[in-house]
Parts: structure tokens; C-alpha cells; sequence
């Protein structure tokens, strides 16, 4: 199967395989967020700038904005229990709400393996797809960002896929997720 009839696959995927959405207060600042369950607090590590870009969970990012990110995961840090999400970038356009279609460049990583098992960059264009129509940890975790900006997001398997990964996706049964987003377009 071609890069470009996989990645259509993956993204045909995560638009039907929608949750439930639940609001948050995403504020203005720019500052990382871990935005716990219901019935969880937020007791995960904070960000930490490195030299190298920023390290949030298992995954340290780099490069340059509007390039396909680094990302290097640590497969032995612990698993995420929340959503964590942080800015490398801060974006200064439109801002995605819950009725978004966002358009962006995006890589996806297993926190398990450590192996990527999908990006927009190999097909040199970003994807467009309505918010509401993808996993829970995009859905909450994309809220608030502006066109322009890089975010990272470790997702726990409860708000990915869970114990029923796609088939051929390469993400394994209940394997936390790693994405970097560069949100290019909100409409």
C-alpha cells in the first residue's frame, strides 16, 4: 500500500472513529496543560524546554516549525493517564473551537514502540477534517490552538483507540499516542 493511500486510510479512520466531546477552559496561555478525566487530576510532569526543542511525557520535539518535526519517544517513561498537551509554537491566527474544520501537518507516534505510524509531511500536503469527527484526544487537545502554532499531544489510550486499534495502523491495543500538530488553516 502506498504512503499516500495509508495516510487517506488513517485519517478516513480517525474521522470515524469520533467520541464524545467534552469542553474545557483552554485560557490564552500559552503555557503547557494537562487536562486530567473526569476522575482524574493532572498530577503528570510539566513540560521542560531542552535544547534540543521540548519534552512533554515520553516524547522530546524539534526542528523547525513548517518542517516534519523530530520527535524521539522514550518507550520506558511512564504511561500517560490524562491528556497532556503543549505549545512549541504559539500560532497568531484563527483559533480551533469544537464545530472546527482544521486543516493541518501532523505526525503520529506509538508511546510503546516509539515508531511512527503516521504523518502529512511524506505527502507534502496537510489534512483537512471537521474536529468533531476524530479521537477524543485531538478533540480536546486541539482546542484553543491558533493557526500558525506546533503542539504536542500525548494522548492516553482511553481518549485514542483504546483496545481496538485500526487494523495495518501499526498503534498497538491500548498504546498511549503521540501526536505534533502544525495547525495550518480553521474554517
Amino acid at each position: 500500500m502506498s504512503s499516500r493511500k495509508a495516510l487517506c486510510a488513517l485519517v478516513i479512520t480517525l474521522t470515524l472513529t469520533s467520541c464524545s466531546f467534552s469542553k474545557r477552559d483552554t485560557g490564552a496561555s500559552p503555557a503547557p496543560t494537562s487536562t486530567p478525566s473526569a476522575s482524574q487530576t493532572a498530577d503528570s510532569q510539566s513540560p521542560a524546554p531542552s535544547e534540543q526543542g521540548l519534552t512533554l511525557g515520553p516524547a522530546t520535539v524539534s526542528g523547525p516549525l513548517g518542517a516534519e518535526p523530530v520527535v524521539v519517544i522514550d518507550t520506558k517513561a511512564p504511561a500517560a493517564d490524562v491528556l497532556q498537551q503543549a505549545d512549541i509554537a504559539v500560532g497568531t491566527g484563527a483559533e480551533v473551537v469544537a464545530t472546527s474544520t482544521v486543516t493541518a501537518h501532523y505526525v503520529g507516534y506509538g508511546a510503546m514502540t516509539g515508531q511512527m505510524f503516521d504523518g502529512s509531511w511524506s505527502n507534502g500536503s496537510p489534512v483537512e477534517f471537521p474536529l468533531a469527527n476524530v479521537i477524543t484526544g485531538w478533540q480536546e487537545g486541539l482546542l484553543g490552538m491558533k493557526v500558525g502554532g506546533r503542539r504536542v499531544l500525548v494522548i492516553p489510550s482511553s481518549m485514542g483507540y483504546g483496545s481496538t486499534p485500526p487494523q495495518g495502523s501499526g498503534i498497538l491495543s491500548d498504546e498511549n499516542l503521540v501526536f505534533v500538530v502544525d495547525l495550518t488553516a480553521v474554517n
